[in-house]
This record gives C-alpha cells, sequence and structure tokens, in this order.
C-alpha cells in the first residue's frame, strides 16, 4: 500500500512537470487538439513513471498495455470534463486548477488496471 502511495505521488509531480516540457516540443493546434495532447502526455508520463516505480517499488506491480490504455481514456475523460462541461468547472472550488483534472483521470485511469 505504501509503494503505490509513493507511486501516485511520483505520478502527480512528474506528470504535472513533465507535460510543460513533453508539449511545449508539440506545435498549437488550438484547443481541442492541444486538450487531448495534454492528456495523451498525462497519460504516457503516468505510465512511463508506474513502469519505472514498478522497477523500483517492491510491491508495486508492473503496468502493462491495457494499463496504458485505461490511463488514456481517464486522462481523455477528463479532458473531455474540461472542454464540454463547464457548468461542471464551475461548481468546483476556484482554487482547483483546471489542468489537473486530466492528471486525475489518467492516475485514477491508471489505478483502475492495476
Amino acid at each position: 500500500m505504501l509503494g503505490y502511495i509513493i507511486l501516485i505521488a511520483l505520478q502527480i509531480i512528474v506528470g504535472w512537470f513533465g507535460k510543460d516540457i513533453i508539449a511545449s516540443q508539440i506545435p498549437n493546434q488550438g484547443a481541442l487538439i492541444d486538450r487531448l495532447v495534454d492528456a495523451t502526455c498525462f497519460a504516457v508520463i503516468v505510465w512511463l513513471v508506474g513502469l519505472i516505480g514498478s522497477l523500483v517499488l517492491k510491491s508495486v506491480r508492473r503496468p502493462g498495455a491495457p494499463t496504458l490504455v485505461s490511463a488514456l481514456v481517464g486522462a481523455l475523460i477528463g479532458a473531455a470534463i474540461i472542454l464540454f462541461l463547464p457548468d461542471l468547472l464551475r461548481a468546483l472550488p476556484a482554487e482547483i486548477n483546471r489542468g489537473f483534472i486530466p492528471l486525475a483521470g489518467a492516475i485514477l485511469g491508471y489505478l483502475v488496471r492495476r
């Protein structure tokens, strides 16, 4: 259990800061495509951190390709919430960064397939 808590913390940190580095290499294509690229970056980063974390942490299982797909689906659902459900976003407190929603979706998708 402690291994997964450490893994989630690493996924949040590396995903949040790593997405900007990767997405800056891809040219802007508009709001919709940029959100999809961000979600894809989050999913791949979360999966890679999980893969590397499974090698370092003893109690964490190694993710496979289905885990990557579920992380991608979770991140895309988070991106769709941002794009298509603005009323739901207004219900959230103002302190919550809207860019965190696809990252949370990617991590939840990753954890569903563990």
